[in-house]
This record gives structure tokens, sequence and C-alpha cells, in this order.
């Protein structure tokens, strides 16, 4: 495991992704007062490895885990990324799945699940999911990111899925659990998913 050193906090100042806002509003007549911030909408991408018969799923680290527990910082997340370029959610994720992961997966092949709002009591942003079916045949690198991103690939085997959904000593994103748990419950069959 990799070692957290020389970790501090600072006023954000400049901000590239993340702005901080106070929201003032009237609602029945009676002023409120909001703090939030303004953020991109991302997308997410649930990844079925055919052959392994397994989730692929990513591992990173991620600083505000690590300030809120102090303790790891390292959580189990659907492969994903934020609208912040002049492309569909579509050719996005499409985008991610090869940058992260280390997939060519072809845009006729990611299917649209159903959207929804993360962070809603202070962000609010839409999350698009979308699920893949991937094989060694469109592997192309190792994934792992870019720029500062430090990225590990992680199969997770099809019949441990239930237990690592409850599974509370593996941090996990409530988008990777809910990507599980549709696929658990809304995929019937392996003839569905191998289609």
């Amino acid at each position: 495991m990799e070692t957290i050193r020389h970790f501090t906090t600072a006023p954000l100042e400049n901000p590239r992704f993340v702005h901080p806002v106070s929201i003032h509003f009237e609602r029945d007549g009676i002023a409120h007062q909001w703090e939030a911030v303004k953020v991109h909408d991302s997308v997410a991408i649930l990844l079925f490895h055919l052959q392994k018969d397994a989730f692929l799923l990513v591992k990173q680290f991620r600083p505000p885990v690590y300030l809120h527990n102090g303790v790891d910082g390292f959580t189990y997340e659907l492969c994903a990324g934020i609208l912040d370029k002049a492309t569909s959610p579509l050719q996005t994720a499409k985008e991610e799945i090869q940058e992260e992961c280390g997939f060519d997966v072809p845009l006729d092949q990611i299917h649209r699940v159903t959207s929804f709002y993360t962070a809603v009591g202070f962000a609010g942003s839409q999350q698009t999911l979308y699920y893949a079916r991937i094989d060694d045949s469109m592997k192309k690198d190792e994934g792992g990111g870019i720029d500062e991103e430090t990225i590990e690939v992680v199969y997770l085997p099809r019949h441990e899925a239930r237990t690592f959904i409850m599974d509370e000593t593996l941090p996990k994103t409530p988008g990777v659990m809910f990507a599980l748990y549709w696929f658990l419950e809304f995929t019937p069959s392996m003839t569905t998913i191998a289609r």
C-alpha cells in the first residue's frame, strides 16, 4: 500500500474543477442561504469482462476521502470522467474506458443505462451511467489514467458482487453499488449479457 505524507489543507484559490458558491433564495417567503460547489456533470461506465466473468472496476486515491477519515483514501469505483470537453457523454465514456482501463470499446457497444444526481447536498451534478461488455480483443494497453491520475484496474468476479456491495471494509462509491445492483437485478441471464 502506498504511504501518504505531508497531507495539508489550504484555502482554494484559482479553482479548475470545483467552484464554491453561496446560494441565496427565498422559499414560501422565508430567506435561505446554502453553501455549495459548482462542478461538471459526469459519466460512469460499468464494464463486464466476458472471458473473466468479472466486472472491471478502478481503484484510486481520493484526497477528500482521506481528509474525511484520515486512514486510507483509496476507493473502488466505476470507470468515470467529468464532462469538461466539447464532446458527447457517450464519446467521453469511450475515452475514459481507454484512458483508465486500456480497452477500446466501439461507441455502438456502450449502452446508456440511466442518469441520476450525485452529492445533492453540496454539488447536485448529474451522472450518466453506461454499460459495456469487454473482452481481450479490445485491450490496447494497461490504462491507469492520464496526467496526475494513478488508477489501478481491479477485476471483481461476478459471483462476489453481492458480497462486495455490502462489504463496508471496502470503500466504494454509491455509483458502483447501484451499477452492480442494476446488473444483478435487471440483467436476467448470461444470454442477455453476452449479446
